[in-house]
């Protein structure tokens, strides 16, 4: 079985469930989605519906597609849909893959929320489809997110300058960070004993 099979599976502990979103996730992530906040430093601006339903449409076609696999963040607590993030860039013949696409609700920060689907995400990665590398990248500006991610133990490597566009033309300078298959261990302890990961609408 390929990673992208592998991948697209129901993900869950006692706190948050992952699953391949499909078209029935529309509404109940429409509800959470129209918050500004969680768009500030994405490659995408969700303003309106419209904009919204352009979003979830890409996010189904990059799943049709196989070029990622896109997970509906559920809160087990409440029972409601907190967001998304995605396994996207798997480049399985290096054993390598990204987790990002983050992204949620305004209810759902600084709850554990995040917290609990990184450790599923990472847990997966590392320890069912053998990644040897999973890496994050999120706008050098977006210092919330950064923060985050360095206090999970994820090692940041460095900027690549001028990497794309964001809404409104700026072009954003990428940031790239990584948890290698020998540091997953202190990684994991880390969210398993609590060291939050900053709840950044995004990243």
């Amino acid at each position: 079985m390929n990673w992208n099979d592998s991948a697209a599976t129901t993900l869950e502990n006692e706190h948050v469930r992952l699953r391949p979103v499909t078209e029935q996730d529309r509404e109940a992530l429409h509800a959470v989605a129209l918050d500004p906040d969680i768009w500030r430093y994405f490659v995408s601006r969700v303003d309106t519906s419209e904009d919204y339903h352009a979003f979830f449409d890409a996010a189904l076609a990059d799943q049709r597609a196989g070029r990622r696999v896109v997970f509906v963040v559920v809160d087990k607590s409440t029972g409601r849909a907190a967001g998304s993030m995605s396994f996207g860039n798997m480049a399985e013949a290096d054993r390598r893959l990204e987790i990002g696409w983050s992204w949620l609700g305004r209810d759902f920060r600084g709850k554990g929320v995040n917290r609990w689907a990184k450790y599923l995400l990472l847990r997966h990665a590392m320890e069912v489809l053998g990644a040897e590398r999973v890496e994050f990248k999120t706008d050098i500006l977006n210092e919330q997110a950064r923060r985050g991610l360095r206090n999970i133990g994820a090692v940041e490597e460095g900027t690549l300058r001028s990497f794309n566009f964001m809404p409104g033309g700026r072009r954003r300078d990428a940031i790239f960070y990584s948890v290698l298959r020998a540091e997953w261990p202190g990684v994991k302890e880390r969210l398993l004993t609590g060291v939050e990961p900053a709840d950044a609408p995004a990243a």
